[in-house]
């Protein structure tokens, strides 16, 4: 009973385990980035959730890069579409990032965080295929949008509302 145990830690991998250890490190990383600007404006959904979506989709896509290599093996039995995890982390995330949008009396909060929640399942998605500089270009326009975009048109606003 031991060694069956102990076969289901040795399962052969498709990829490398340095790799699929790079990739799930980069999703927590960049997801982490861009948690932490979420974070720092006290959003209700901030690095640790960040963190945890894009590490959910990237091992989802390693999940499904395994499935499909072993698909190779019983390919008359079997058949994996993976495309329909695009669709699966994309429907996951977009119901959590929901979640994260309150209406109140005509006041709507919570939508970007609810961006950059899905926008981190992409991300997830980039590190789990190994696509990791797609990931961090991802990640920098997220910056970009977050944070430059606010510096720049919060102070436009404010001086449209002073002059009327």
């Amino acid at each position: 009973m031991l060694d069956q145990l102990a076969g289901e830690f040795s399962r052969p991998m498709s990829l490398p385990f340095g790799v699929v250890l790079l990739r799930l490190f980069m999703a927590v990383v960049l997801g982490g980035i861009v948690g932490w600007e979420r974070e720092v404006k006290s959003r209700e959904a901030g690095l640790r959730t960040h963190m945890l979506i894009s590490l959910a989709a990237a091992s989802f896509t390693l999940v499904a890069l395994e499935l499909v290599d072993f698909s190779d093996v019983n390919e008359d039995r079997q058949r994996t579409d993976p495309l329909r995890l695009i669709e699966a982390v994309t429907a996951g995330v977009a119901f959590l990032a929901a979640g994260s949008i309150v209406i109140n009396h005509g006041n709507v909060r919570g939508i970007t965080t609810g961006a950059s929640m899905w926008l981190c399942g992409a991300i997830g998605l980039c590190c789990g295929t190994g696509d990791l500089r797609l990931a961090m270009i991802a990640t920098a326009m997220a910056l970009v949008v977050l944070y430059l975009v606010r510096v720049l048109v919060t102070p436009v606003l404010r001086g449209g509302d002073d002059s009327d």
